[in-house]
């Protein structure tokens, strides 16, 4: 483990390579898990105020549950997490050539809102995790993200490399910048990470 601050990185976000393969997971992470994506207490309030623009992109069976259900909701752990469509897919998601992608990021390109998406969808496959003095960085290793991870190998991408925005979004451009010159320093001591 590598702490910066107040911050402990899991190895496997500088040793994984990952880069998204939208062609070939077809937007799966967007499909597939236990819930809905998980929110911040922030983002639970940011995503009622947006509601009305973001509304216009979605697909009607989203529309259908989060006007049912709410803009977010307690998943069975209580913590807030996006609605999903029968127990799938997230309510927020559009289909484009058969790929899942976010109608929330569709509508912050399109300029109708200043929110990207949620941080947990951003950062994905990267967690983290606030503990009472300190937050832990993780990566999840799993199946629907195989295509991902070759992809990532073929180019040399490493996750943190690739997920460069999200964690800077989320952890400041300081610790970034320092979890670089970390991982720099461990590949010159150790060599290149093992695959």
């Amino acid at each position: 483990m590598l702490r910066i601050g107040d911050t402990i990185f899991s190895f496997d976000v500088l040793e994984k390579r990952f880069k998204c393969d939208l062609l070939q997971c077809l937007g799966n992470c967007c499909r597939y898990g236990d819930s809905g994506a998980p929110l911040l207490k922030s983002e639970v309030r940011i995503l009622n105020e947006i509601w009305p623009s973001v509304k216009p992109f979605l697909r009607s069976e989203g529309v259908k549950i989060i006007e049912e259900k709410g803009t977010s909701v307690d998943d069975n752990d209580q913590e807030m997490v996006t609605p999903l469509i029968g127990n799938e897919e997230c309510a927020y998601t559009i289909l484009k050539e058969n790929i899942f992608m976010c109608g929330i990021e569709k509508s912050w390109s399109e300029g109708k809102i200043d929110f990207q998406k949620p941080l947990s969808c951003h950062l994905f496959p990267v967690r983290i995790k606030q503990f009472s003095d300190f937050r832990a960085v993780n990566y999840e290793e799993l199946s629907i993200c195989s295509s991902a991870c070759e992809r990532g190998k073929e180019e040399g991408i490493y996750a943190y490399v690739f997920l460069k925005e999200p964690l800077m979004r989320a952890l400041g451009d300081d610790v970034y910048k320092e979890l670089c010159i970390a991982a720099e320093e461990l590949k010159n001591n150790h060599g290149e990470w093992k695959l």
